[in-house]
């Protein structure tokens, strides 16, 4: 590095109060005087100041979780005060529009590594032991092709109805003036150029290289007490991943954001790699959300029991959504119930599937960008230069704002056909990709078995790729009256043929 670019560097971090940054430049070699000057450029020590003061100030998880009530408005599955078939295929026929129009797109946090699962590779890269050996990458990207021609389908069936030429409810991939539906991937420093090459090795799984927009999270240094950043080595700041809430600045940073202004992008559909049976750009859920002019909306499960290490949604002591951890509500009050339902109070499990007005996001990105943006402090002993010492880690939960929301909706689903997490490495007790695998097949049983299949009784199931049906529709050709025999697996072939797996 030049003379006069050291002084600068030297000049911010002495005004910064971050000195101790080059202590050792002297002793680095020009190669890694380079890396330590990449690393020191890249923060920007002003909002990580103000950003640790507003966390310390911020109050504690135990303090706001003593104040939350149970979440109220769910939109139910079933019972009393549900929704109409009339009013779901309403919200169904918004979302599509949505879609077609290009006013709706889907985000996928994929910023994880696979080291829980075994895997050196991304999560979304790993292979869940389906017949057709697809990653979770690919299931994704088929659900979202197979969307896109729904979406088109009913924008032909709608112009052709409007037009007085009958239309239907036909049109398959080719009809409609559907603009294609844009895909928003945030990976990070770990899974960024794996991911892009499984894409590209792939050909993008059918989808156009346009309509995918990557862009990092990002990574915030590690602090002393006293707000001092820590050297991993004399070359190398010691830094940490900002959480999931760390969307907020990437889709800045990244210009995800401004890239979907420009687009027109109104709704936006957030999920995590880690589902199997993530429903990409739910154009129900879409729908409802949109229509009832939410700016925040999350897709809710019943929790499977009391002791499920889940998030809940909640409310806090002014009536706003928030989540709680698990562990931020006591055993007592995650066991309660209500005696007029029988149900536990707090029922509403965060899964990490969300709806954000872009308008809302918009807010939301530039107030988390600036001065004042509180993360979680996490203290942990932090690899040093000389050893591990007491530091903090700043965390941002991506759900940390849904409380400024001025209008959200709350969408129950099933949990057989929207949920099937990928967590824990083959052999743990929960969330095995063993797991995922069994529901994904289930969920394929269930459609042939809807579509007129006889699936006989001891089959382990069916895989129906995304590429063929997004939700079960268009199957009757395929595999009505169609025997499906135990024990398979099976995979369904385009041409209607089972392949054993």
């Amino acid at each position: 590095m030049a003379k006069h670019s050291y002084e600068a560097l030297k000049a911010r971090c002495d005004a910064s109060g971050q000195a101790q940054l080059l202590s050792d430049w002297g002793a680095l070699s020009e190669a890694e005087r380079a890396a330590l000057a990449a690393d020191l450029e890249a923060i920007d020590f002003d909002f990580v100041a103000s950003a640790l003061k507003a966390s310390l100030a911020a109050p504690t998880a135990a303090a706001s979780g003593g104040e939350a009530r149970p979440a109220e408005g769910v939109l139910r599955l079933d019972g009393p005060g549900a929704p109409s078939e009339a009013a779901r295929a309403g919200w169904r026929a918004a979302g599509l529009r949505l879609i077609a129009e290009g006013r709706a797109a889907v985000l996928l946090l994929a910023g994880g590594q696979g080291t829980r699962l075994g895997s050196a590779a991304p999560k979304g890269c790993y292979d869940i032991g389906l017949p057709s050996r697809k990653s979770l990458f690919a299931l994704q990207a088929e659900r979202l092709l197979s969307l896109q021609r729904l979406a088109a389908a009913s924008a032909a069936a709608g112009a052709g109805a409007g037009s007085g030429a009958g239309g239907g409810a036909g049109g398959g991939a080719g009809g409609g003036a559907a603009k294609p539906l844009m895909w928003y991937v945030m990976t990070s420093k770990f899974t960024h150029d794996e991911t892009l090459a499984h894409f590209r090795d792939n050909d993008y799984f059918g989808l156009s290289p346009g309509q995918v927009f990557f862009f990092q999270q990002g990574f915030l240094p590690c602090l002393t007490e006293g707000g001092q950043v820590i050297l991993e080595a004399p070359s190398k700041v010691a830094k940490a991943p900002d959480g999931n809430g760390g969307l907020y600045r990437a889709l800045r940073d990244g210009g995800a954001l401004a890239d979907m202004t420009k687009r027109g992008v109104e709704a936006l559909d957030v999920y995590c790699v880690d589902n199997a049976l993530a429903r990409v750009g739910d154009p129900e859920f879409l729908g409802a959300c949109w229509s009832g002019g939410a700016e925040v909306g999350a897709r809710v499960l019943a929790k499977a029991h009391p002791e499920e290490k889940v998030g809940v949604f909640a409310s806090d002591g002014e009536g706003r959504l928030q989540v709680l951890e698990y562990s931020e509500l006591d055993p007592e009050k995650a066991s309660a119930t209500d005696p007029a339902t029988g149900t536990l109070f707090f029922n509403w499990s965060n899964v990490c599937m969300h709806y954000f007005s872009l308008p809302w996001l918009a807010r939301t990105v530039e107030a988390l960008s600036g001065p004042g943006a509180a993360y979680h402090i996490a203290r942990k002993a932090i690899p040093s230069k000389g050893g591990k010492v007491p530091g903090i880690k700043l965390e941002m939960f991506i759900f940390d704002p849904f409380p400024t929301a001025a209008r959200t909706t709350l969408f129950e689903v099933a949990r057989a056909d929207h949920f099937a997490p990928v967590k824990n490495a083959p052999g743990a007790d929960s969330d095995t990709p063993a797991a995922a695998r069994a529901a994904v097949l289930a969920q394929g049983a269930r459609w042939a078995a809807a579509a007129g299949a006889e699936i006989e009784g001891g089959c382990l199931g069916l895989e129906i790729p995304p590429a063929l049906s997004y939700a079960g529709e268009g199957l009757g050709k395929l595999l009505g009256g169609k025997p499906v025999a135990a024990p398979g697996p099976w995979l369904l072939k385009a041409d209607g043929t089972l392949m054993s797996g």
